[in-house]
């Protein structure tokens, strides 16, 4: 039999996921997402003025609550493990970095993934309400789990260069809204003036908005799915990196 290349992995993620729910932070997180989830949908996106059965308003504020949700997850990922010191005795055990990283962004993304899991009862709203295409729902859920994943690759990453949790918050939220950003009309419109359509179509490229809005339209496309996995790996990557070089010093 083939020998597993990452025996550790799923220790790792099974303490981290168990962590999320010892203490107040999980369930703060989900009440919190839910709430605005919610709120957004029913009354800031105009549901039933609209007079549509389906999703949009939903989905169309994820990017907005992930921006700072998600790097409220992830700035302790490492930063707290720094500051306390722990990340020398979890660098003793036999463990390797890239385990260390996969089992603790894994465990964080699965995490987000359940509350996201947790609004159901706003899909099944919407059925009750009207006949809407279930097939694209399923398929905005996915584009805004990857998204997700996204969110949660940079904050980690970013998490492992400080010690400091609110730091880690605040490079967090200012990287992840630079991929929104660059998306954006406003600025696109912007880059037009003065950049070749080649240029504009590679910063659009870049930005959670543009594929995740494709996803959103029930529209999989390989290259979408491909975005955000090369997006997360090249974080993760770039994390282990930085924890390699941190355990250096």
């Amino acid at each position: 039999m083939p020998k597993n290349p990452l025996p550790n992995l799923l220790p790792i993620l099974r303490r981290e996921l168990l962590g999320y729910f010892q203490t107040p932070v999980a369930y703060v997180f989900i009440t919190i997402f839910l709430l605005l989830s919610g709120a957004m949908t029913f009354y800031m996106g105009n549901f039933y003025e609209r007079e549509q059965a389906d999703l949009g308003a939903f989905f169309t504020f994820h990017p907005w609550l992930y921006l700072f949700l998600v790097p409220a997850i992830s700035m302790r990922l490492w930063a707290e493990e720094r500051k306390t010191g722990s990340i020398e005795l979890l660098m003793t055990l036999p463990v390797t970095v890239t385990e260390a990283v996969l089992g603790k962004f894994l465990a964080a993304w699965i995490f987000t993934g359940i509350a996201l899991l947790l609004t159901f009862p706003i899909w099944l709203s919407v059925n009750y309400l009207g006949d809407p295409d279930n097939g694209v729902i399923v398929a905005a859920y996915l584009g805004s789990f990857l998204m997700a994943g996204g969110f949660m690759a940079i904050g980690a990453c970013i998490s492992a260069t400080t010690r400091n949790q609110v730091i880690a918050f605040i490079l967090s939220v200012v990287v992840c809204f630079l991929y929104l950003l660059s998306g954006f009309p406003l600025v696109l419109d912007f880059f037009q003036l003065w950049l070749p359509q080649l240029v504009v179509d590679t910063i659009a490229s870049l930005s959670f908005l543009t594929h995740f809005t494709s996803i959103n339209k029930g529209v999989i496309d390989l290259r979408d799915l491909a975005y955000f996995l090369i997006l997360i790996s090249v974080w993760l990557y770039a994390n282990v990196i930085v924890v390699r070089a941190r355990k250096a010093v």
